[in-house]
């Protein structure tokens, strides 16, 4: 499946996980009313209450553990145990962590994650939570670290980037809070046996009133196994499926199945295994690992397992591995524990391509345009290496620089004009005061000289260092980037797209759970916001009005083929596109792949892209969360 079709997958995955929750409460709820029935003769009414209440506590159980979650990926990470990872450390496990996911980030056209790792965790394991790509996080325990090499590494981080990219983040937070709601009457019955008893001879009740609580709890505990058989297999369910997508995904990436297969092979060989002890309920959050973070035995528990079979997948990757060899392998192990930096000395190093000069041109088809959305392979990942390679090194310290990162992002979107850049100024130093407008100035000599390629990736390595600003510091900054944007009405549509995709992924980073749902509405809905935006991106590449308008019916046609928009060249220019953001975002998956098809049409109707249009189209395609590698594939 490609990524839109993956989109279209995690949505009919949260359809079905709403059915399944609405299937567990009713069996939960007839069994609370058979209780009441058999024990005290309840009658209709009194079983109504009981079904109202039962509701109620799962209800309010699950809404109190997804407001738990309400901050997204670094909440679920430090619930875990997390420590973030520092942008300047000098451990060389995490400096290896950091540029294997900056090279996949960078590949993939997402923003940079934040990292954690599970300091005191041995196994092997990794997780990716989060609402959006503007909030995720990427964790993986110090086992891994220690115990992977740069390939294996590499396979774990594909792998859960895949989740970032398929949609499955907000899947499995749902999963969180919704199973936290099943589970509620089994807990509240375990907390009765637990405290109950005691605190009823406590207040002079008797052993009597005790032996009611404790036979109540019994009961509860009785009926909440229901709940927590239903989560498991739920859990297990939805899990297993999109795992195995993810393996698949993270083979795709990087183009090789060795380094994931080496992964799943020390999982299986190494004592501490995938196994995880410093996060507290594991089970909670066994669909999100890399691995089983639990250890289920005998046919029952194949049952609720979160992943399938270790051996079965190697064997997908490597299909001659036999289970003996795991047994060698793990023998061999106990008298020699691998290390990853060690292996990685015997790793080959690939020399990175050359990025194309900055005025080259290429044709583009948008059908394989529209098939590399959120699928990376082993190019971008060279071209990524490319990219990171040419990046200056004091630019990239920037990036790093808590205090100086807001600078750097603002000097990105100076217009070349001096009397827009004295707007531009203006308007920081109004927000930010005049010692930041000063830095944003000093700053532009460094970043002109930027390949175009190279301005994107430089804002996404500094994202996860921006987004950890005071919150009123970054309405500031995005008030600033705005104003900006709009010093002038002649705003270049790199500068537009730019600040917006800054605006969008920030305002998602500080209220994950309020955005980047999965949308339904169809392009027929649409037909005016469609038209706006084909006929922006129509008048960019085509200096002719004729061969604009050409290209705009080119592109109209291929995602409203039955419907005829008349082309209306827009005054405003750039600042047409305003409105439409958030609706044409709404666009279900499928169709959002015949729009990336349309705008890429029209954008390259005339045969020749350059490289600043086609970071355009990867700006664009970036705000409707469409993320394009950082080239794009030639016709």
């Amino acid at each position: 499946m490609n990524f839109f079709e993956h989109q279209a997958a995690a949505r009919r995955s949260s359809t079905r996980l709403v059915l399944l929750f609405a299937l567990a409460v009713l069996a939960i709820v007839v069994a609370v009313d058979a209780v009441l029935w058999l024990a005290v003769g309840a009658d209709g009414v009194a079983l109504a209450w009981g079904a109202l209440v039962t509701v109620g506590v799962i209800g309010l159980g699950s809404l109190y553990r997804l407001s738990s979650l309400s901050a997204g990926g670094e909440a679920v990470a430090r619930g875990l145990g997390g420590v973030a990872v520092a942008e300047d450390s000098t451990d060389p496990d995490l400096r290896r962590f950091r540029n294997v996911v900056e090279e996949i980030a960078i590949a993939s056209g997402l923003p940079m994650p934040q990292l954690y790792v599970l300091e005191h965790d041995a196994g092997i394991n990794a997780f990716a939570a989060g609402y959006s790509p503007s909030d995720a996080v990427v964790a993986v325990t110090r086992g891994a670290l220690d115990r992977l090499n740069r390939d294996e590494l590499q396979g774990v981080v594909a792998h859960e980037f895949s989740h970032i990219l398929n949609g499955d983040m907000r899947l499995n937070l749902r999963l969180i809070g919704v199973l936290f709601g099943i589970s509620m009457i089994a807990l509240i019955g375990h907390k009765v046996l637990e405290f109950g008893a005691y605190g009823v001879r406590g207040r002079g009740r008797g052993a009597g009133a005790a032996i009611m609580v404790m036979i109540a709890a019994v009961v509860a505990v009785a009926i909440g196994w229901i709940g927590l058989f239903f989560a498991r297999v739920i859990r297990a369910g939805i899990s297993r499926s999109r795992e195995r997508l993810a393996d698949a995904s993270a083979v795709q990436f990087t183009r090789q199945s060795a380094g994931l297969a080496g992964a799943l092979k020390k999982i299986g060989g190494l004592p501490d295994g995938s196994h995880l002890v410093s996060a507290g309920d594991a089970e909670e959050v066994s669909h999100m690992l890399f691995g089983e973070g639990l250890e289920f035995g005998g046919w029952f528990g194949s049952l609720l397992a979160t992943h399938p079979p270790l051996l079965e997948r190697i064997q997908v990757l490597e299909p001659s591995f036999r289970a003996d060899q795991l047994d060698a392998l793990s023998r061999r192990w106990l008298d020699r524990p691998p290390h990853g930096l060690d292996e990685d000395l015997h790793l080959g190093l690939h020399a990175a391509p050359l990025l194309p000069p900055a005025g080259s041109e290429q044709a583009l088809s948008a059908p394989t345009v529209s098939a590399q959305v959120g699928q990376p392979d082993i190019d971008d990942y060279r071209r990524a290496g490319a990219i990171g390679a040419q990046l200056p090194d004091a630019l990239r310290a920037l990036a790093a620089d808590r205090e100086r990162v807001i600078s750097l992002v603002l000097a990105l979107l100076l217009d070349a004009r001096q009397p827009i850049i004295d707007k531009q100024v203006f308007a920081v130093g109004a927000r930010l005061g005049k010692q930041m407008a000063a830095e944003v100035v000093h700053l532009r000599h460094q970043v002109d000289g930027l390949h175009p390629m190279l301005r994107l990736p430089l804002a996404a390595l500094a994202f996860p260092v921006l987004r950890r600003r005071p919150r009123p510091q970054l309405e500031l900054f995005l008030d600033a980037a705005n104003a900006m944007v709009f010093a002038d009405g002649d705003v270049s549509l790199f500068e537009y797209c730019l600040g917006r995709l800054l605006t969008v992924q920030l305002r998602e980073s500080l209220d994950p759970s309020r955005y980047a749902r999965i949308g339904r509405v169809k392009p027929g809905k649409l037909k005016a916001e469609i038209a706006v935006l084909l006929a922006v991106v129509a008048q960019a590449g085509h200096a002719d009005p004729a061969l604009a308008r050409h290209a705009y019916l080119a592109g109209l046609q291929r995602i409203l083929p039955h419907d005829s928009v008349a082309y209306a060249p827009s005054a405003t220019g750039v600042l047409a596109l305003e409105d439409g953001w958030v609706p044409l975002d709404a666009l279900d998956p499928l169709a959002k792949r015949l729009l990336v098809e349309a705008i890429t049409i029209a954008i390259g109707h005339d045969g020749r892209v350059t490289v600043a249009e086609a970071e355009l189209l990867r700006t664009i395609c970036g705000v409707l969360h469409c993320p394009l590698p950082p080239m794009l594939g030639h016709a």
